[in-house]
């Protein structure tokens, strides 16, 4: 793509045209000095853009938002929210710019969006603007949660400003280049029921089921049918979260998406041991968002989005409420049937397996794995050694071996495929450690080991040689470990 094939980038404005409600029409900041650090190249393909186009002044133009194509319509998202329990009626994209929607190579709108692009009026006293380290680990994150096959927002890219962001000390800033299948979230309902205007909110469910979940239209109840299928995309998305041991961190209302993909990478991480009770984010100082705690978090968000639709579910609010309140009623049966299959998957297990048999078989491991504090991902890769016979690797990471040989018999005896095992328990997660060497690494313009441990979490169920490394735990003088929002 030459410079004068800038404008043949088609930039879509269906959100801001079908929903003027709720975007405000926005510039990014200026960018003194900016430089591309990462760039995605599969990622760019399947939008149909050049990398080597991207890597131009013009590109990066595009990246930052500073350079947007004839008709292109930039506009931050308004939304509300549930922070930490408490209702923020107006929060919005305070340092966010949706530049648009693009049509990926299978003709699926994705969002082009930006983080860190510098103050809105939905700023709220902030700066609107991003470091150089919390946009990496969203680049990351993002990429390894995508590799896991977990439904993620994609960085297509971060740039760094050339600006200075002050927050406890000077960082270099930095603006992420995210794609999405769109930033609805329930936050975003929750801000058209609090308008008061009916119409809106229509047309905002209309829009997510076209959008998103389709099949809702053609049913009897198509905006009951959406918060249904809500609730199913989300069960799925935070049953794999909790497959892989990931702690969103910031379970927001706003940070719970419509499609069903996993958004806002703040104090995320992977647990190292096996700890429902795990908290990184530093300012979750009771918990909220603890590892164990999400599922119910989840549940708790949705029954917000229900709220918010009742106005289109009946009528009668009475009938609305019982309506919604049935559905609901549904979630926790979706989240447990996720898990389970996940576990059975995670363990080898046949098909067909009764299910009390494996309730209880999953039950007594994740009470084991609690109470010898071991190694969440190198547990589960050391299990498949066992069903291939060798019973050392998994048996040497716990303290009560008598439970453990007890429990190891029962699932043995079962037959389990530990080829099966290897293609669903990943070798290579974002180990804490090495993502904040990396981060700090690049912080300071070594980029190296930020690309390696890329290169390893690409392939998160391959042992490679060279790669044994990010395949460790943490050692033990990591402890404490907590994560920032980056604001």
């Amino acid at each position: 793509m030459t410079t004068a094939e800038t404008s043949a980038i088609a930039l879509g404005n269906r959100f801001a045209s079908e929903l003027p409600e709720l975007a405000l029409a926005w510039q990014a900041a200026d960018t003194p000095d900016p430089h591309l650090l990462v760039l995605d190249e599969p990622l760019a393909l399947e939008l149909g853009l050049d990398p080597d186009w991207l890597r131009s002044p013009e590109g990066i133009g595009l990246l930052t938002g500073t350079q947007v194509p004839v008709g292109a319509t930039p506009v931050a998202q308004a939304y509300a929210g549930h922070q930490f329990g408490g209702y923020s009626p107006r929060l919005g994209d305070g340092r966010a710019l949706l530049l648009g929607e693009l049509a990926d190579g299978s003709g699926r709108l994705r969002d082009l969006h930006l983080k860190g692009s510098g103050r809105t009026p939905f700023s709220r006293g902030g700066d609107g603007l991003a470091a150089v380290g919390p946009m990496l680990r969203e680049h990351v994150i993002s990429e390894a949660m995508h590799a896991l096959g977990i439904p993620t927002t994609r960085s297509l890219a971060v740039v760094t400003t050339g600006a200075t962001v002050q927050r406890e000390v000077p960082l270099p800033g930095a603006v992420l280049a995210r794609v999405a299948s769109s930033h609805l979230r329930v936050g975003t309902f929750q801000y058209a029921r609090a308008t008061d205007d009916v119409d809106l909110l229509r047309r905002l469910a209309d829009h997510a089921i076209a959008r998103h979940h389709p099949a809702a239209a053609d049913t009897e109840h198509p905006h009951l049918a959406l918060l249904e299928a809500v609730m199913a995309v989300q069960a799925s998305l935070v049953a794999d979260w909790m497959l892989v041991g990931f702690v969103h961190g910031v379970m927001n209302t706003d940070n719970m998406t419509i499609s069903g993909e996993t958004i806002d990478y703040g104090p995320c991480a992977f647990i190292d041991v096996f700890d429902p009770a795990t908290v990184f984010s530093s300012i979750d100082t009771g918990g909220r968002y603890a590892y164990g705690n999400q599922p119910v978090v989840a549940e708790w968000n949705l029954a917000r989005l229900a709220e918010a639709l009742l106005p289109l579910l009946a009528d009668d609010q009475d009938d609305a409420v019982a309506l919604a309140t049935e559905s609901l009623q549904r979630f926790r049966g979706l989240y447990s049937t996720a898990w389970s299959r996940g576990m059975r998957a995670k363990l080898g297990l046949p098909e067909g397996l009764a299910d009390d048999v494996t309730s209880a078989l999953t039950g007594d491991l994740v009470a084991l794995m609690r109470d010898n504090h071991v190694d969440h991902t190198t547990f589960f890769r050391a299990l498949a050694e066992a069903a291939r016979g060798d019973a050392e690797p998994a048996r040497g990471m716990v303290l009560e071996l008598a439970a453990y040989d007890a429990w190891a018999a029962r699932w043995l005896a079962l037959g389990p495929d530990a080829g099966a095992m290897d293609r669903v328990n990943p070798v290579h997660v974002p180990r804490n450690h090495l993502v904040e060497e990396a981060l700090t690494a690049a912080s300071v313009g070594d980029l190296q080991p930020l690309d390696r441990l890329l290169e390893a979490l690409r392939a998160p169920y391959d042992p490679r040689p060279g790669f044994e490394r990010y395949a460790e735990p943490a050692p033990e003088s990591f402890v404490g470990y907590q994560t920032f929002c980056g604001t």
